[in-house]
């Protein structure tokens, strides 16, 4: 009886570390979700650049030199 209660005990520990470990799926999906939020977050960036270029006020040019600082805060997160 002690061999059937130990050999169930360390199957149980088994699935536990198996269950434990992050799952390949899982990390690919959140590698994909990160991939897509940088292209999302570059595509953002060029976008106010571009806009910051053509601008002529002063006032927008301030207003899209802060988005353009909080996307490039945002990508080094990402890095």
């Amino acid at each position: 009886m002690a061999r059937g209660w130990e050999s169930k005990s360390v199957e149980s520990q088994k699935e536990e570390q198996r269950d434990a470990r992050p799952r390949r799926d899982d990390v690919a999906q959140r590698e994909l979700e990160l991939t897509r939020k940088r292209e999302s977050l570059e595509s953002s960036r060029r976008g106010i650049a571009r806009e910051l270029q053509a601008t002529r006020s002063e006032l927008r040019r301030r207003s899209l030199e802060a988005a353009l600082a909080h996307q490039d805060t945002e990508l080094r997160k990402l890095r």
